[in-house]
């Protein structure tokens, strides 16, 4: 099993809005639904805590630091990704990020497949906002539960006060 913690960034405008990544690479250029993802990424847990991967993960996703607010934690999920069994941990962060300022990390990978040709691509090529619903269709099947949580944590204010 492998083991990745990621952080779901929200903010309340005229509903509840969370920020995905659009998954980088050749393989992901044309798809839209199910290629969006949470800032996460995989950690070995006796080497490093859950909530410090979130975070190295999220600035190295996306170029910029989680937001300062409060951690909430919306628990795990596991799926199978690439014949592996994933555990994906993740926190709830209620904060404004102005997507145009992101700047992702990148991978390499050999493309076009064995061709040995070595070419480096963003981790994701665009971060967006969006609604709930909407949400739903561009996240990747295995973590839309975490849209479920933050939905049912939200619908209380996270830190007792009245939502703006």
């Amino acid at each position: 099993m492998t083991f990745s913690a990621g952080v779901l960034l929200f903010r309340r405008r005229a509903g509840l809005e969370v920020l995905l990544g659009h998954m980088g690479g050749p393989l992901w250029e044309r798809k839209d639904s199910a290629a969006w993802s949470i800032p996460k990424g995989e950690y070995l847990p006796e080497e490093e805590s859950a909530t410090a991967a979130a975070a190295r993960e999220f600035e190295e996703e996306l170029g910029l630091p989680v937001p300062e607010g409060e951690w909430v934690p919306l628990g795990d999920v596991r799926y199978g990704s690439g014949g592996r069994t994933k555990q994906v941990t993740i926190w709830a962060v209620e904060g404004d990020l102005d997507p145009a300022l992101v700047v992702p990390g990148t991978f390499e990978m050999q493309w076009p497949p064995r061709s040995g040709r070595i070419q480096e691509f963003p981790e994701i090529d665009r971060a967006e906002w969006f609604g709930l619903e909407v949400a739903r269709e561009k996240l990747g099947v295995g973590q839309r539960p975490f849209l479920d949580r933050i939905a049912a944590h939200a619908v209380e204010p996270l830190d007792g006060t009245v939502p703006h």
